[in-house]
């Protein structure tokens, strides 16, 4: 199955068509920028008020499961690198209708979290005064032709433009892990409290309101790792993918250990969990209580970041899958037309009209229904990491009859860990089913009803919708 390349191939084009112009490090950014996204910096405020110090425990538990997702997919993208990702292995492991529904759920996960990131790319640019005369839709649609014509131009600007969205998100992060853990060091209290231990101990302990939210919380905790499946794809279009791919792989664990649950637990050691609130970034509150100037501002631009980041990703991986699909037979044929800098031009400008649509709706759609094509979203992007899961297992079984020669990236404790790994989404779904009354825990807004932007109360009420602090999917 792993058939030679045509000798007519040049080296650094695929023979599905794409160029390899992804190199290590951008490789490496797209491992680490897919991990993190808006629910850290704005909706780990909010989730610290539902279950208090508890969230790092969470977010260490949907790490470690996303985390063997991606192990899953690393061994598949070994056994054959391809652009078109889990399409392509549902395709040989579980057949054609299997690979439509996978196809179908991710393009339409992605679809609908796009529309919210257009919006909130609008919304966190009427944060600054100065781009408040400019209408919102207009504010929109040129965040989406910039990243529009950056995918269509070559795979290499994609990968650019995700390293410095990566690069600036990871800066972010690691200037509040070094201020914070000096301030911790330094025994420097902070807002008058006494930092450290006592913080957790003196206010309810790990589990203030019991540990039932803790475990309703999971829900919408995991979908704060969406978008680490995104290296699959993008492991088609790399230069030596067999030597980056493992450690890529491999790191994201331990940045999920530092980015996620390291985070969260120094935050709860340097205030009271109760001091975040929903709405607010909980690093805006904290530099706020040291008296730093502008750092709204400051987050502003970083979760505007996320929001083009998610933009980006999104064109880029919806591009790819609809082609896979065409490229099956189970799409129309226009989508597997590319153009001359080897991009699936055809998918990827189909999944701006349907962003151009959404656009429109999301002005005439109440919030409620808004949630619910939401809900719908998160539905895919667990069916999209079953199918992973199972098409590992199904590997697996052809690698142990010896059809299959061994990847030498073998998924950790499988085939147990495989089915674990399966049986925990399940239980998503599940809770996603019985639909608790969790909108406080997924949605946060600020004390007036209107949706808060990095910390302050938005200057326009805009409809609570567009807000991707709202999207349980970041």
């Amino acid at each position: 199955m792993n058939a030679p390349l045509p000798s007519a191939t040049p080296p650094e084009q695929t023979v599905e068509g794409y160029r390899q112009g992804l190199g290590k490090r951008q490789i490496q950014m797209i491992s680490v920028g897919g991990a993190i996204g808006t629910g850290l910096f704005l909706g780990a405020g909010s989730r610290l008020q539902a279950v208090g110090p508890s969230l790092a425990i969470v977010y260490l538990i949907c790490g470690i499961f996303s985390f063997l997702m991606l192990r899953a997919l690393g061994e598949l993208v070994m056994y054959r690198p391809t652009s078109g990702s889990f399409v392509s292995y549902a395709q040989e492991f579980l057949g054609d209708k299997a690979s439509y529904v996978a196809g179908a759920l991710s393009f339409f996960s992605w679809a609908m979290t796009g529309i919210v990131d257009i919006t909130a790319v609008a919304l966190y640019m009427h944060f600054w005064g100065v781009f408040a005369v400019v209408p919102q839709w207009v504010m929109a649609l040129m965040a989406l032709l910039v990243i529009t014509a950056m995918n269509l131009v070559g795979v290499k600007w994609f990968g650019e433009m995700e390293f410095w969205f990566s690069i600036i998100k990871v800066a972010a992060l690691l200037a509040f892990l070094v201020v914070g853990t000096a301030i911790l060091g330094l025994r420097v209290p902070v807002d008058g409290h006494t930092t450290g231990l006592g913080l957790i101990t003196e206010h309810g302990g790990l589990f203030p309101h019991g540990m039932l939210p803790a475990l309703v919380l999971i829900q919408g905790v995991v979908f704060a790792y969406y978008g680490i499946e995104m290296i699959g794809t993008a492991a088609g279009e790399c230069q030596n993918v067999r030597e980056v791919l493992p450690s890529a792989i491999n790191n994201v664990i331990w940045r999920i250990m530092i980015f996620y649950v390291g985070t969260v637990t120094l935050l709860v050691l340097l205030l009271p969990w109760s001091a975040y609130q929903a709405g607010v970034s909980p690093f805006v509150t904290f530099f706020s209580r040291l008296g730093v100037p502008g750092v709204d501002s400051l987050m502003n631009m970083v979760v505007l970041t996320a929001a083009l980041s998610s933009l980006n990703s999104g064109l880029y991986s919806t591009g790819r899958v609809l082609r896979a699909l065409a490229l099956n037979g189970t799409a129309p044929r226009y989508l597997a037309h590319m153009n001359r800098q080897a991009v699936p031009a055809a998918a990827i400008l189909t999944t701006v009209a349907i962003y151009l649509v959404g656009v429109g709706l999301n002005y005439l759609l109440p919030a409620q229904i808004f949630e619910i094509v939401l809900n719908m979203a998160s539905i895919g992007i667990v069916s999209t990491w079953c199918f992973i899961v199972f098409c590992q297992i199904k590997l697996r079984q052809a690698i142990r009859a010896g059809r299959i020669a061994p990847t030498g990236f073998a998924m950790p404790g499988a085939p147990v860990t495989a089915w674990l790994t399966i049986a925990f989404f399940i239980s998503i779904l599940g809770l996603m089913l019985f639909d608790y009354p969790t909108h406080l825990l997924h949605y946060g807004h600020s004390g007036t009803g209107r949706p808060a932007v990095c910390g302050l109360e938005s200057r326009k009420p805009y409809p609570a919708q567009c807000c991707a602090a709202n999207n349980p999917l970041g």
